[in-house]
């Protein structure tokens, strides 16, 4: 499943400048902050679609990027999975970026700070796959089955064996982080008892010792849209590795590569087909059929055309990736030269061969007298 426009996320046009796009982000950030919507799972997500989106629209590279190829151009997505999107590890990271850090008193907590216990992020999955012309002509969408690590049954999720709780980490009393004076500064560190989770297991369970995740298997639908090319990335969200204890789940990064085709090489959005024909055919004039990536098509050849000739065939190439119109399809014709010739085959070209026609006219000039009159 593709992702939503980050334009429509952050609620503005496509030529909003930056100053517009950080207002509008400042303004539903403080509507979806988690702080301000406790234990709301869709303002959560929310909040980090907003993130995502400013750290891609804020940046004027990616930006550019984004607007030329969409998500499908960009590697990771844009995400903040580390896969090459935002920069940002962390969607509060921009957020403090955009608010000048000390946020607690946004929200009335009174400077105090929010909780700081971490939740493990299952790691990404990386797949390649490989399409056909025809399929990144036209799109396609493709069921791929794919190894990963999903909740433990035994223990939903939590690590702790079934009947059994977490506890409060007694080191840190929950936030994750343990605080020590150093001269004159309170210096944070994650806790090493709970390693930054806040809770201790005291039963792990049995079946995935504590961690809370098994080796599983899923099927995955990609939506491959047309025009993609080798090389590019799609991002599917939450479909990896599920993360430790109940933590969120990764994403599944789809490299695009192109499978050889038998007829055509691709260059950029166009397609080109060497077109092999007699002699005859070119000095003579004649209706080609010649594949296409829809099927077949007819083409005229007009008389006396000339081997290596470039024909078009307009809007018969690949589609242009998130935007209108197609790459071309180009037909370069060539001589073909028999090999093996009969007796009479030899006499009727030793016939041809007598007249003056069958031979490029010459130039009587010489090389320098039409470099001469090129340049004066």
């Amino acid at each position: 499943m593709l992702d939503k426009d980050y334009y429509e996320i952050l609620g503005v046009s496509r030529d909003a400048d930056t100053h517009t796009i950080k207002k509008s982000y400042r303004k539903l950030a403080m509507q979806y902050h988690p702080d301000k919507n406790p234990n709301d799972k869709v303002a959560e997500e929310k909040f980090k679609e907003l993130g995502e989106a400013y750290a891609v629209l804020s940046n004027p590279q990616k930006r550019r990027q984004y607007d030329q190829f969409g998500r499908a151009g960009m590697r990771g997505g844009g995400g903040f999975s580390g896969s090459g999107g935002s920069g940002y590890s962390d969607p509060f990271d921009i957020f403090r970026d955009v608010f000048g850090g000390g946020f607690g008193d946004i929200f009335g907590m009174g400077g105090g700070s929010r909780s700081r216990s971490t939740v493990r992020r299952g790691s990404d999955l990386q797949i390649r796959l490989k399409l056909t012309l025809e399929e990144i002509a036209q799109g396609v969408t493709k069921k791929i089955k794919i190894k990963k690590y999903v909740k433990c049954d035994s223990c939903k999720g939590s690590g702790a064996n079934p009947g059994t709780s977490t506890t409060t980490c007694p080191m840190c009393h929950g936030s994750g982080e343990v605080a020590y004076r150093q001269g004159f500064f309170t210096v944070s560190q994650t806790c090493q008892r709970c390693g930054g989770e806040g809770k201790i297991i005291d039963r792990p369970c049995t079946t995935c010792n504590g961690s809370g995740r098994a080796h599983g298997e899923s099927m995955i639908p990609v939506e491959i849209p047309a025009g993609v090319a080798e090389g590019q990335y799609l991002t599917i969200r939450h479909a990896g590795n599920v993360g430790p204890r109940g933590g969120p789940t990764g994403d599944v990064i789809v490299l695009i590569e192109e499978k050889q085709h038998e007829y055509f090489e691709r260059h950029g959005d166009d397609i080109i087909y060497n077109l092999n024909i007699g002699f005859p055919q070119l000095a003579l004039g004649d209706e080609v059929e010649v594949p296409t990536l829809t099927g077949k098509a007819t083409i005229h050849i007009a008389p006396g055309t000339q081997s290596g000739k470039i024909l078009r065939m307009r809007g018969k190439g690949i589609p242009h990736l998130n935007a209108h119109g197609s790459g071309d399809q180009l037909i370069r014709v060539l001589v073909w030269t028999p090999t093996k010739l009969s007796a009479g085959e030899k006499e009727l070209l030793k016939q041809l061969a007598k007249q003056s026609n069958m031979y490029p006219k010459k130039d009587d000039k010489s090389f320098f007298e039409r470099m001469k009159e090129a340049i004066l």
